[in-house]
């Protein structure tokens, strides 16, 4: 049995990691730590030893993978210690808090001969598959540009915020989840320009970033936003013979955050009202206007293939040089925010 274990029993924990491993036979949940245990607030998991001694979950020979689900600021800490115990480990992301302690981390890692990697989950978002789908299908032609859309309508956050430094910004919790799809597909563009702000001015959070990223012709947009009181689409991909538009996003954050779990066959599932639409011009000059069946998503998939990775030696699918790149963006992001 693989079994592994938590270093921390938050919210991340429990609702972005937990109910996806409870789906899989091969992966065990053997030990979870925390150091408050007057703080637990979520549902105990039957068979599951809870601890507040964090060496009883990194001397346990049985456990092979311990994940840290903690603030970015303790990630470099606890990763350390978890190679240093000989496990291989998975880290939340943000990955560290900065690409010099990445590279200390998997360079301890490879010393040691173990995997390190961060939790990549939204590499398996399903209208981010979907893209990928429509792309390789060919029907758009060639590509020049892609708007990549995560908005939200929250104006009382950023009006009782204050600047919590660099690494606490929007770019940096959020843009590791969006920019590190474009990476992951498409690699290290030729120039990033940046357009990242405080809009309620300085000393405020940094509520807006928008990230352009170049590969020959195709510009590809990362946006966000914490002031649009109408989302813009998800995905927009325009080519030379056509354009697709998602404009909903994955679903399993949505059904996560309603307690309706991974178990559920409908989980996380698109409906009509959420596919996508394309509009192309095929070979013989005729324009086609179509739904497209949303690709079903699942978070759960870097925990197959970290197993795969571990047990069998497949080469890891989240890669350390993507990961590095991904972090020294956000660095080069966030610099002048103050």
């Amino acid at each position: 049995m693989f079994n592994i274990g938590y270093i921390g029993n938050g919210k991340s924990t429990n609702r972005y990691h937990i109910p996806f491993v409870l789906e899989r036979d091969n992966i065990k949940i053997k030990t979870i730590y925390r150091r408050n245990p007057e703080h637990d607030t979520w549902s105990k998991i039957p068979g599951v030893k809870y601890t507040s001694d964090i060496y009883e979950l990194l001397n346990d020979d049985e456990i092979n993978l311990v994940v840290v689900c903690t603030h970015q600021d303790s990630h470099y800490e606890y990763a350390k210690m978890v190679l240093e115990s000989n496990k291989h480990c998975l880290v939340e992301k943000p990955f560290m808090k900065t690409s010099e302690e990445a590279k200390e981390i998997f360079k301890l890692a490879k010393e040691k001969g173990l995997i390190v990697q961060t939790y990549q989950n939204r590499r398996f978002d399903s209208d981010f598959l979907t893209v990928q789908k429509v792309i390789g299908e060919g029907k758009l032609g060639e590509l020049f540009e892609i708007e990549m859309n995560f908005d939200y309508y929250r104006q009382e956050v950023p009006e009782h915020s204050k600047y919590e430094g660099a690494n606490n910004s929007f770019l940096y919790g959020h843009g590791c989840h969006t920019i590190d799809q474009v990476i992951s597909y498409f690699g290290k563009p030729d120039k990033v320009n940046y357009d990242v702000r405080q809009l309620l001015g300085k000393g405020k959070m940094n509520d807006y970033f928008q990230v352009d990223m170049f590969y020959g012709n195709l510009k590809i947009s990362v946006r966000s936003s914490y002031f649009r009181i109408k989302e813009r689409p998800s995905f927009i991909v325009y080519g030379k013979k056509g354009c697709f538009i998602k404009q909903t996003k994955d679903r399993q954050e949505e059904h996560l955050k309603l307690f309706y779990m991974p178990n559920n066959k409908d989980f996380g599932v698109d409906t009509l009202m959420h596919y996508g639409d394309i509009t192309y011009i095929d070979n013989n000059g005729e324009i086609h206007e179509e739904k497209v069946k949303s690709v079903q998503g699942d978070y759960g998939r870097v925990y197959d293939d970290l197993y795969e990775a571990i047990i069998n030696g497949t080469p890891k699918k989240i890669k350390d040089e993507e990961t590095l790149l991904l972090m020294e963006i956000l660095e080069e992001g966030i610099k002048d925010l103050k």
